[in-house]
């Protein structure tokens, strides 16, 4: 239950966090460079945080793809990626629902932000690729204390690199539908977006056994 709530809590605090700071950027300036960047700073910050405090309790996975690799090298068992597929979805969407509520929107909006295109799938395969890539280099190369500062270091890069601010995530994504903000993606471009995520998990996680093999 311990490795459960903290999954449930981190991917909650993610939302919150990557929702909330979108909307206070819109809040202070119309300057959409300047947005990105609060928002970026925002998800870096906090992203470290909550890895550092959470990880020696579930591993801060907070997102399904995270689970789904940490499955297929028999790291936790089928039973435990479930029930943290479900927590981290639940998660997601009392984040949207937290962030709404602290900037006075509607508790659960519809996301009308519409994010499609081949440019914004290549950069989701990109994105979760390296993702994963850092994240299992880094275990394979026993630097574990050094996965927090990294992961968040990738992200908050890629939200400048990649044409689609680099979600990433399944659950994020899912979550950031809930909240018709700077952060939103509306439900129709999920399905792409999620696509593209698994494919840059199974890429990422490629290149890490070749580049780990001896």
């Amino acid at each position: 239950m311990r490795k459960l709530f903290a999954e449930f809590l981190g991917t909650a605090l993610l939302v919150a966090i990557v929702i909330g700071s979108g909307i206070m950027a819109t809040n202070l300036t119309d300057d959409v460079g300047i947005q990105l960047l609060i928002n970026t700073v925002s998800t870096v910050f906090g992203l470290m945080v909550l890895i550092q405090v959470l990880a020696p309790i579930s591993g801060a996975h907070f997102n399904p793809v995270v689970s789904l690799i940490d499955f297929i090298q028999k790291r936790i068992p089928l039973a435990l990626l479930l029930k943290y597929l479900l927590v981290q979805l639940l998660g997601a969407i009392t984040g949207a629902a937290l962030a709404n509520a602290m900037f006075e929107h509607p508790i659960l909006e519809n996301a009308t932000k519409n994010r499609t295109g081949s440019s914004l799938f290549i950069s989701e395969i990109v994105a979760t690729a390296g993702l994963i890539l850092i994240i299992n280099l880094l275990v394979s190369q026993e630097k574990f204390t050094l996965i927090p500062v990294s992961v968040a270091s990738w992200i908050g890069s890629a939200y400048f690199f990649t044409s689609s601010t680099s979600f990433a995530n399944p659950a994020v994504t899912i979550g950031r539908t809930f909240s018709d903000s700077f952060a939103g993606i509306e439900l129709g471009s999920v399905p792409a977006f999620v696509l593209a995520q698994v494919l840059g998990a199974l890429i990422g996680l490629g290149i890490a056994k070749g580049l780990s093999s001896k």
